[in-house]
């Protein structure tokens, strides 16, 4: 047996346990998370007071968090937290599907596999700002480039349209574990005091129910992009909390949906102390 394969089994063991420094790396990235969502909540609360702030994503807190004092040193811990978040699901999309038939499990993977490339990206794009060499484009002008480099593919109409709808998807996911609180599946019961799960769950309901709100406006206008052939209409989740900002009643929208973001962030904190990090947890 190579030494890779070693490894890689070792890797697989500690991750269908939940134990050792897979546990460590797991519950690490979920507190990089809680605080990237935070931050991006705070900001956004704050624009919705009428004190400053701003609608941003969370490369755009970054960038603000950069320029406060210590706020590199905050960047480089919270860049080691996303490498984390990703690793861990890397490592699950390696360890899922034993006992599962191979549709599921595929899909399993290729779920925890995106999302551990979301925060690899995440956290390159965290070391870039920590050293001074981050682009300032947000990402609604990211999210314009992206959209229209794909329109100009062959079928590209359709792969922007099932982008969004995929968002879409996603979006009713999160309103659905919200509500339903399926997230406290994940949690180890039995350490929970009345307190607590009281409100962490709490916290996840209002969080899910923000990310509902952002993902379900960033996907409706990507698809709108599509449909209209228009790549200046897709959004990211600076745009989605924007929209929120210029609608009717805007800053009481977007303050419940900052408040919620929040609420996400705390509630990762409350996930990182009390979930069953193993693979069939």
């Amino acid at each position: 047996m190579g030494t890779v394969e070693l490894h890689a089994r070792k890797a697989q063991r500690k991750a269908e346990s939940g134990s050792g420094w897979y546990a460590g790396v797991a519950r690490t990235g979920l507190v990089a998370k809680g605080i990237s969502y935070g931050l991006v909540g705070a900001l956004a609360f704050k624009l919705a007071l009428g004190d400053g702030g701003k609608a941003t994503s969370r490369q755009g807190a970054l960038q603000s968090l950069a320029q406060h004092s210590f706020g590199k040193i905050l960047l480089i811990l919270l860049a080691l937290g996303f490498a984390a978040y990703a690793l861990w699901r890397f490592i699950q999309a390696y360890a899922e599907g034993r006992d599962d038939s191979a549709l599921k499990a595929w899909g399993k993977r290729a779920a925890y596999a995106g999302r551990g490339l979301v925060y690899a990206a995440l956290t390159y794009s965290t070391i870039r700002i920590a050293t001074g060499a981050g682009g300032q484009d947000s990402q609604n002008q990211k999210a314009h480039h992206s959209t229209d480099v794909v329109l100009g593919w062959p079928a590209g109409r359709w792969l922007v349209g099932i982008a969004g709808g995929i968002l879409i998807v996603v979006a009713l996911w999160n309103l659905y574990r919200g509500l339903a609180r399926k997230f406290e599946d994940h949690w180890r019961v039995g350490r929970l005091t009345p307190g607590v799960r009281r409100w962490g769950s709490r916290a996840g309901l209002l969080g899910h129910v923000a990310r509902f709100v952002v993902f379900g406006l960033i996907g409706v206008f990507v698809a709108k992009a599509a449909r209209d052939y228009s790549p200046k209409d897709a959004i990211g989740l600076d745009g989605a909390l924007q929209k929120l900002a210029h609608a009717t009643y805007g800053p009481w929208l977007l303050g419940l949906t900052a408040a919620g973001l929040v609420a996400y962030g705390a509630y990762c904190l409350v996930d990182a102390r009390l979930r069953d990090v193993s693979v069939r947890g």
